[in-house]
């Protein structure tokens, strides 16, 4: 039987999803964590280094949510402050020099929206990284692993080749939150889950991901090489494209999302 809307939605959210660091550890080797934003503060909430990825160098930046109590109120439950965004787009950049494909693991309800991510602008910084990352001539994969929340993760998800999790969910606002606006009434979250389009399959079919990604063995080695090989194989594909003609398919497949 079929899961509806609001049950891949719960799914997304729990907590024995593996986590941003889960992938890092299962799919990559050699990770070297790079911290700062070199303007205020490290955002432990963004993860992100260098690492290999079937021998191959790469850039990886994670949303990180933790799996504890304690480990998830340090990364503030996965929600970035601006200073996580601007450490991603360092760490993007600094691939982009040292001509490194970047791989992107998206799993966040959201961008902090707290008063002192606003004052240090949480905005600009989201802004900055849709524009970086349109024009950066480097391959970007992201991956939606859980939760795809609003603008906080569309942040770290203008890439080449952008994919989900089957039971991974991406969407402009929570359904609890969309039912408040809409109908003043959050219980009525199921309902605004369906009307959002928001599951892989709705995604897949508006073109706005290339591939759903089966959750059988989640979380297991099988999974996580199986996975590892299908990115490093998509890799090495847009690494053949020059930089133009790569930077003019990136651009093109945004201003194509949701034609039929």
């Amino acid at each position: 039987m079929s899961m509806t809307s609001y049950e891949r939605v719960k799914a997304a959210r729990s907590g024995d999803r593996p986590t941003g660091l889960d992938y890092i550890h299962g799919m990559f080797t050699d990770f070297l964590e790079l911290h700062g934003d070199r303007r205020f503060a490290d955002d432990r909430a963004v993860v992100g280094g260098i690492a290999r990825l079937n021998g191959r160098p790469v850039t990886v930046i994670a949303i990180e949510k933790g799996h504890t109590v304690r480990d998830r109120m340090a990364r503030n439950f996965g929600m970035p402050h601006p200073e996580g965004y601007r450490k991603a787009l360092r760490l993007m950049q600094q691939a982009e020099k040292f001509h490194r494909p970047v791989v992107c693991l998206v799993d966040t309800s959201g961008a902090y929206c707290g008063i002192g991510a606003e004052e240090r602008g949480q905005g600009q910084a989201i802004a900055e990284n849709l524009t970086a990352m349109s024009g950066l001539k480097t391959p970007i994969l992201s991956i939606l692993i859980g939760e795809g929340g609003s603008g906080g993760a569309l942040a770290l998800a203008v890439a080449d080749r952008v994919w989900m999790l089957e039971n991974a969910v991406y969407s402009v606002i929570s359904p609890e939150g969309c039912a408040s606006i809409l109908w003043k009434d959050a219980n009525r979250a199921e309902e605004a889950a369906h009307c959002l389009k928001l599951t892989a399959k709705d995604a897949l079919s508006m073109g706005i991901v290339e591939q759903v990604i089966s959750e059988t063995d989640l979380g297991t080695p099988v999974f996580f090489e199986t996975l590892s090989h299908r990115v490093c194989c998509e890799l090495e594909r847009l690494s053949e494209e020059t930089t133009e003609r790569l930077l003019s398919k990136r651009y093109q497949r945004f201003r194509t999302i949701g034609q039929m």
